[in-house]
């Protein structure tokens, strides 16, 4: 673990205030500007049916349990790189699920396509960006007020085991699989379960809030994590805002990896966060 006052940390310190500064101007942005503009709303509908969404489902759920239960059958004598492999396995998974799901309902799929509007790959990333900067002055206050409450309620506060994992890690090749799982595949196949799948299908038949809270908590609880449930449930409300304002899976997925990455590059230089 680095030292408090060194370099490293000390510039981790101030680039994250720098973050946090721009990050409040940003969701001004998003929140405000755009709300006095009144921007249409341009996810468009998905009109597919209940047995195709549980079809979906199925093919989702089952590529995640055959991914995990295979790499966990495979001996690793380490701990941690056995927990690393499951993670594999299952991102692994859920992912072959979702590609999966999207063949099953492509059909239903291109139909909608077709209505929406199309972002420009420059407009998706500016726009992840964006979504990222105003996620974080907002995740950031959540995580700490949640933390004091579970320490003033006697519940334990301990990280997420793949964050302590990645913190003492001393492979590379593991630190770079981490890092990879966490910043490119978990951000993907995340966004295509939770928003695009789960969110789409429940925003045109349940009340908008409803819709909101019960992707994030799924989101959120599939973690492990009391301390990080509360920020990664309004991570969670912020990614399907993004994805529902501009119509584009590809803006939530570019702000999670980048969110991960921001975690992860504070815990390389030496900073025990307590973060999502």
């Amino acid at each position: 673990m680095a030292d408090e006052q060194s370099p490293a940390v000390v510039a981790a310190i101030a680039a994250q205030i720098a973050l946090l500064l721009i990050g409040c101007v940003a969701l001004w942005r998003v929140q405000f500007r755009r709300r006095a503009e009144r921007q249409p709303v341009r996810l468009p509908k998905w009109g597919i049916s209940g047995f195709e969404f549980a079809l979906a489902a199925f093919l989702v759920l089952a590529g995640a349990f055959v991914g995990q239960l295979s790499l966990a059958l495979i001996p690793v004598a380490d701990p941690d790189n056995q927990l690393i492999a499951q993670s594999a396995g299952f991102q692994g998974g859920l992912l072959l699920g979702a590609l999966a799901a999207v063949r099953a309902l492509r059909r239903a799929s291109a139909s909608v396509a077709a209505s929406g509007k199309v972002m420009m790959p420059a407009g998706r990333l500016t726009a992840g960006l964006v979504t990222f900067l105003a996620s974080l002055p907002v995740v950031s206050l959540i995580s700490w007020g949640w933390t004091l409450l579970l320490e003033h309620l006697g519940f334990p506060t301990d990280r997420q085991e793949m964050l302590g994992i990645f913190a003492r890690a001393d492979s590379p090749l593991m630190t770079a699989l981490v890092i990879f799982l966490a910043v490119v595949v978990a951000p993907i196949v995340e966004e295509l379960v939770f928003r695009a799948g789960l969110f789409r299908y429940l925003n045109q038949r349940l009340p908008r809030v409803a819709a909101l809270m019960l992707p994030a908590v799924v989101f959120g609880s599939l973690h492990g994590n009391l301390v990080a449930f509360a920020p990664l449930v309004v991570l969670g409300i912020i990614f399907s805002l993004a994805y529902e304002r501009t119509g584009s899976i590809a803006v939530p997925m570019i702000a999670h990896g980048l969110f991960n990455l921001n975690t992860l590059v504070l815990l390389l230089v030496g900073l025990d966060i307590e973060s999502p």
